[in-house]
Protein backbone atom coordinates (compact mmCIF):
# COMPACT_ATOMS: atom_id res chain seq x y z
CA UNK A 1 0.00 0.00 0.00
CA UNK A 2 1.76 3.10 -1.07
CA UNK A 3 5.43 1.59 -0.48
CA UNK A 4 4.65 0.25 2.69
CA UNK A 5 5.66 -2.88 2.67
CA UNK A 6 3.23 -4.27 5.58
CA UNK A 7 0.76 -2.07 6.26
CA UNK A 8 -1.44 -3.85 8.65
CA UNK A 9 1.70 -4.65 10.83
CA UNK A 10 2.83 -1.10 10.69
CA UNK A 11 -0.72 0.41 12.02
CA UNK A 12 -0.14 -2.55 15.21
CA UNK A 13 3.17 -1.42 15.61
CA UNK A 14 2.36 2.18 16.27
CA UNK A 15 0.14 0.83 18.94
CA UNK A 16 2.16 -1.12 20.54
CA UNK A 17 4.68 2.08 21.04
CA UNK A 18 1.93 3.97 22.14
CA UNK A 19 1.04 1.88 24.90
CA UNK A 20 4.88 1.67 26.03
CA UNK A 21 5.02 4.79 28.94
CA UNK A 22 6.99 7.56 28.26
CA UNK A 23 7.79 11.55 28.28
CA UNK A 24 4.38 11.38 26.22
CA UNK A 25 2.24 9.26 28.05
CA UNK A 26 2.97 11.05 31.35
CA UNK A 27 2.81 14.87 30.16
CA UNK A 28 -1.07 13.18 28.57
CA UNK A 29 -1.97 11.75 32.09
CA UNK A 30 -0.72 14.81 33.73
CA UNK A 31 -2.77 17.20 31.65
CA UNK A 32 -5.93 15.86 31.67
CA UNK A 33 -5.53 15.09 35.82
CA UNK A 34 -4.83 19.06 36.13
CA UNK A 35 -7.01 20.12 33.18
CA UNK A 36 -10.30 17.44 32.01
CA UNK A 37 -10.68 16.34 29.07
CA UNK A 38 -10.09 19.28 27.25
CA UNK A 39 -6.52 19.96 28.67
CA UNK A 40 -5.55 16.41 27.43
CA UNK A 41 -6.97 17.16 24.06
CA UNK A 42 -4.41 20.15 23.82
CA UNK A 43 -1.95 17.94 25.12
CA UNK A 44 -2.21 15.24 22.63
CA UNK A 45 -2.62 18.48 19.95
CA UNK A 46 1.56 19.15 21.40
CA UNK A 47 2.28 15.54 21.53
CA UNK A 48 1.02 14.92 17.63
CA UNK A 49 3.07 18.16 16.11
CA UNK A 50 6.26 17.95 18.03
CA UNK A 51 5.58 13.85 16.67
CA UNK A 52 5.27 15.35 13.20
CA UNK A 53 8.04 17.51 13.70
CA UNK A 54 10.36 14.43 14.34
CA UNK A 55 9.23 12.51 11.93
CA UNK A 56 10.12 14.58 8.54
CA UNK A 57 13.33 15.09 10.50
CA UNK A 58 13.80 11.57 10.26
CA UNK A 59 12.17 11.26 6.85
CA UNK A 60 14.86 13.83 5.39
CA UNK A 61 17.85 11.08 6.13
CA UNK A 62 16.20 8.17 5.29
CA UNK A 63 14.59 9.66 2.13
CA UNK A 64 18.38 11.02 1.28
CA UNK A 65 20.04 7.45 2.26
CA UNK A 66 17.18 5.88 0.08
CA UNK A 67 17.50 7.81 -3.26
CA UNK A 68 21.87 7.77 -2.51
CA UNK A 69 22.75 4.75 -1.56
CA UNK A 70 19.96 2.07 -1.95
CA UNK A 71 22.45 -0.78 -0.82
CA UNK A 72 23.17 1.28 2.32
CA UNK A 73 19.04 1.36 3.32
CA UNK A 74 18.80 -2.42 3.40
CA UNK A 75 22.06 -2.28 6.14
CA UNK A 76 20.13 0.52 7.84
CA UNK A 77 16.81 -1.90 7.87
CA UNK A 78 18.96 -4.36 9.18
CA UNK A 79 20.10 -2.02 12.17
CA UNK A 80 16.72 -0.56 12.46
CA UNK A 81 15.87 -4.48 13.37
CA UNK A 82 18.30 -4.68 15.75
CA UNK A 83 17.76 -1.37 17.54
CA UNK A 84 14.23 -2.14 18.15
CA UNK A 85 14.92 -5.86 19.09
CA UNK A 86 17.23 -4.58 21.47
CA UNK A 87 14.71 -2.16 22.73
CA UNK A 88 12.24 -5.03 23.29
CA UNK A 89 14.65 -7.19 25.36
CA UNK A 90 15.13 -4.14 27.68
CA UNK A 91 11.40 -3.49 28.02
CA UNK A 92 11.68 -7.60 28.47
CA UNK A 93 14.14 -6.95 31.51
CA UNK A 94 12.89 -3.90 33.24
CA UNK A 95 12.08 -3.86 36.93
CA UNK A 96 8.93 -2.04 38.02
CA UNK A 97 9.88 1.77 39.29
CA UNK A 98 11.09 3.35 35.77
CA UNK A 99 9.48 5.67 34.66
CA UNK A 100 10.49 9.70 35.57
CA UNK A 101 8.06 12.24 36.14
CA UNK A 102 7.22 14.69 34.15
CA UNK A 103 5.82 18.78 35.61
CA UNK A 104 3.57 20.08 33.44
CA UNK A 105 2.25 23.45 34.73
CA UNK A 106 -1.75 24.44 34.28
CA UNK A 107 -2.51 26.53 30.91
CA UNK A 108 -0.17 25.97 27.62
CA UNK A 109 -0.52 22.45 28.03
CA UNK A 110 -0.44 21.97 23.98
CA UNK A 111 2.81 24.08 24.22
CA UNK A 112 4.31 22.20 27.36
CA UNK A 113 3.56 18.76 25.72
CA UNK A 114 5.00 19.44 22.20
CA UNK A 115 8.19 21.13 24.37
CA UNK A 116 8.81 17.49 26.15
CA UNK A 117 8.30 15.41 22.52
CA UNK A 118 10.82 17.47 21.14
CA UNK A 119 13.17 17.18 24.16
CA UNK A 120 13.25 13.75 24.33
CA UNK A 121 16.51 12.79 22.53
CA UNK A 122 15.96 8.96 21.89
CA UNK A 123 12.92 9.63 19.76
CA UNK A 124 14.20 11.15 16.09
CA UNK A 125 16.63 8.20 16.41
CA UNK A 126 13.64 5.78 16.95
CA UNK A 127 12.16 7.09 14.05
CA UNK A 128 15.30 6.49 11.67
CA UNK A 129 15.29 3.09 13.30
CA UNK A 130 11.58 2.82 12.79
CA UNK A 131 10.90 3.77 8.93
CA UNK A 132 13.20 2.03 6.84
CA UNK A 133 11.35 -1.21 8.24
CA UNK A 134 8.21 -0.27 6.40
CA UNK A 135 9.41 0.94 3.38
CA UNK A 136 9.38 -1.15 0.36
CA UNK A 137 12.04 -0.01 -2.06
CA UNK A 138 10.42 -1.45 -5.08
CA UNK A 139 7.50 0.10 -4.58
CA UNK A 140 8.35 3.57 -2.75
CA UNK A 141 6.67 6.36 -4.25
CA UNK A 142 8.56 9.17 -2.14
CA UNK A 143 6.66 11.92 -0.16
CA UNK A 144 3.68 10.12 -0.66
CA UNK A 145 4.62 7.41 0.81
CA UNK A 146 6.53 9.19 3.61
CA UNK A 147 3.13 11.08 3.63
CA UNK A 148 0.72 8.04 4.01
CA UNK A 149 3.24 7.12 7.20
CA UNK A 150 2.71 10.03 8.51
CA UNK A 151 -0.79 10.68 8.33
CA UNK A 152 -1.33 6.87 10.22
CA UNK A 153 0.34 7.57 12.72
CA UNK A 154 -0.98 11.42 13.84
CA UNK A 155 -4.42 9.45 13.38
CA UNK A 156 -3.38 6.32 15.22
CA UNK A 157 -2.34 8.82 18.08
CA UNK A 158 -4.64 10.96 17.97
CA UNK A 159 -7.85 8.22 18.26
CA UNK A 160 -5.40 6.72 21.03
CA UNK A 161 -4.18 9.58 22.97
CA UNK A 162 -7.84 10.93 23.41
CA UNK A 163 -9.42 7.63 24.33
CA UNK A 164 -6.49 7.35 27.17
CA UNK A 165 -8.10 11.03 28.19
CA UNK A 166 -11.01 9.72 28.64
CA UNK A 167 -10.12 6.70 31.08
CA UNK A 168 -7.13 8.70 32.60
CA UNK A 169 -8.86 8.46 35.92
CA UNK A 170 -9.19 4.60 35.37
CA UNK A 171 -6.30 4.13 33.90
CA UNK A 172 -4.26 6.04 36.20
CA UNK A 173 -5.83 4.55 38.95
CA UNK A 174 -5.18 0.82 38.17
CA UNK A 175 -1.42 1.54 37.17
CA UNK A 176 -1.08 2.33 41.18
CA UNK A 177 -2.87 -0.78 42.32
CA UNK A 178 -1.42 -2.86 39.91
CA UNK A 179 2.23 -2.25 39.04
CA UNK A 180 2.98 -6.00 37.99
CA UNK A 181 0.12 -5.86 35.71
CA UNK A 182 1.91 -2.90 33.97
CA UNK A 183 5.45 -4.55 34.51
CA UNK A 184 4.15 -7.65 32.66
CA UNK A 185 2.44 -5.50 30.18
CA UNK A 186 5.19 -3.67 29.07
CA UNK A 187 7.26 -7.35 28.82
CA UNK A 188 4.43 -8.37 26.36
CA UNK A 189 5.23 -5.44 24.13
CA UNK A 190 9.19 -5.89 24.34
CA UNK A 191 8.02 -9.44 22.88
CA UNK A 192 5.84 -7.80 20.18
CA UNK A 193 9.11 -5.40 19.33
CA UNK A 194 11.51 -8.48 18.78
CA UNK A 195 8.62 -10.26 16.65
CA UNK A 196 8.39 -7.64 14.67
CA UNK A 197 12.26 -6.35 14.33
CA UNK A 198 12.14 -10.49 13.52
CA UNK A 199 9.63 -10.70 10.65
CA UNK A 200 10.35 -7.21 8.91
CA UNK A 201 14.08 -8.11 7.48
CA UNK A 202 13.25 -10.44 4.70
CA UNK A 203 14.74 -10.53 1.20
Amino acid sequence: MLGISDFGAFCVAILVFLALPGPGTLALLTSTAKGGFRAGAAATAGLIAGDQVLLWLAVGGVAALLAAYPVAFRAVQYAGAAYLAWIGLRLILARAGGGSPVRIEPRHYARQAFLITLLNPKAIVFYMAFFPLFIDPATHRGFITFAAMAATIASITAAYCLALCALAGLLTARVKTHKRSAVWLSRLAGVFLIGFSIRLIRP
